[in-house]
């Protein structure tokens, strides 16, 4: 794509076209998944700035939920969900750097791929949870299996649906604490948005030394929201390109693709992720683009763009962005 020449993560990328090595994380590689994200877990690989990585990730569920029969409740040990590949160390990565990921292809994996959707108890944007509390029954648990492919996602026999694979989860680790991989946060982790797919770039803050990278719940597709608590959820082969950009100091992850930048917060209440995602990309706008505060505030007001990713975990997660044709 010539627009990858001119973002920031080839202008600024420690890379700078070298060729890149190309490395294969397998499942058998992998080993071990992890439910947590942070500075404690052995590192699986080590790449260079500009490498490219293989990565087969797992489903949400890692397999488990194999039918329809296969109820959540009964065959899922909670919170042991929504395992990640990881950490890849990058060399050279310091605190105050940025990780660049950008999203080359998804695949689905397996002989006859199928996704997985499900309604669980205590979880979804319409159920009762820990966390919203409520005097009243739990919603059915159901189970979906759907068939899919690259070319489309076989809902039922009436409807099929895009293609439209993301990732979930991707995050470099925090500092010094180790994050359950449901929550999103400052560092990134199961922010389910749905334009971090292939032709994405995400920035990622480097909190500690080689940065420690996790990736992991691809999804073929999903909806603003997540609202249900599950997307499609399918084993895949995700290829990526990690570069490093030095001396970047992000607070919050952003997103760049062809057409717009994207600055993501993640917070409860709902409106307290967006004023994270406004505020990073009014802030990033005055930084780098050359705007006066006030004036990209009362702007984003006309043309800025807001996507839900998930709706359901113990924070939500907003992305709030602006067209490119407004930064030239």
């Amino acid at each position: 794509m010539q627009w990858l020449d001119h973002s920031i993560m080839r202008t600024r990328g420690v890379a700078q076209g070298r060729t890149p090595d190309t490395h294969l994380l397998t499942e058998a590689r992998q080993g071990k998944y992890h439910y947590t994200i942070g500075p404690y877990s052995d590192p699986v690989l080590s790449i260079r700035p500009g490498d490219r990585v293989v990565v087969e990730t797992r489903d949400a569920f890692e397999g488990k939920v194999k039918t329809e029969a296969d109820l959540p409740s009964r065959v899922l040990n909670m919170p042991f969900v929504n395992p990640q590949n990881g950490p890849i160390m990058v060399e050279g990565a310091e605190k105050g750097d940025v990780v660049a990921v950008y999203i080359e292809s998804m695949a689905p994996r397996g002989p006859n791929p199928r996704g997985t959707c499900a309604m669980i108890p205590q979880f979804g944007a319409m159920s009762g949870t820990s966390m919203t509390a409520l005097l009243a029954d739990s919603l059915p648990e159901i189970v979906r299996k759907i068939d899919l492919d690259e070319k489309g996602v076989y809902w039922s026999k009436r409807v099929t649906l895009p293609y439209c694979p993301h990732i979930g989860t991707l995050s470099c680790s925090p500092e010094i604490d180790s994050i359950n991989t449901l929550p999103p946060d400052s560092h990134g982790g199961n922010m389910d948005l749905p334009d971090m797919g292939p032709g994405s770039i995400t920035y990622l803050p480097v909190r500690t030394a080689g940065a420690r990278l996790f990736i992991g719940d691809a999804h073929a597709c999903q909806g603003d929201g997540e609202v249900c608590g599950t997307a499609v959820e399918y084993a895949s082969t995700t290829t990526i390109h990690v570069d490093l950009i030095k001396g970047w100091q992000l607070e919050w992850p952003r997103l760049e693709n062809e057409s717009l930048i994207m600055a993501i917060g993640s917070a409860r209440p709902l409106e307290d992720a967006t004023r994270i995602a406004y505020k990073e990309l009014i802030l990033w706008m005055e930084a780098e683009y050359g705007y006066d505060r006030w004036d990209a505030y009362m702007m984003l007001s006309q043309c800025g763009k807001v996507r839900l990713g998930n709706f359901v975990d113990p924070k939500y997660t907003v992305g709030a962005g602006i067209s490119k044709n407004y930064l030239k």
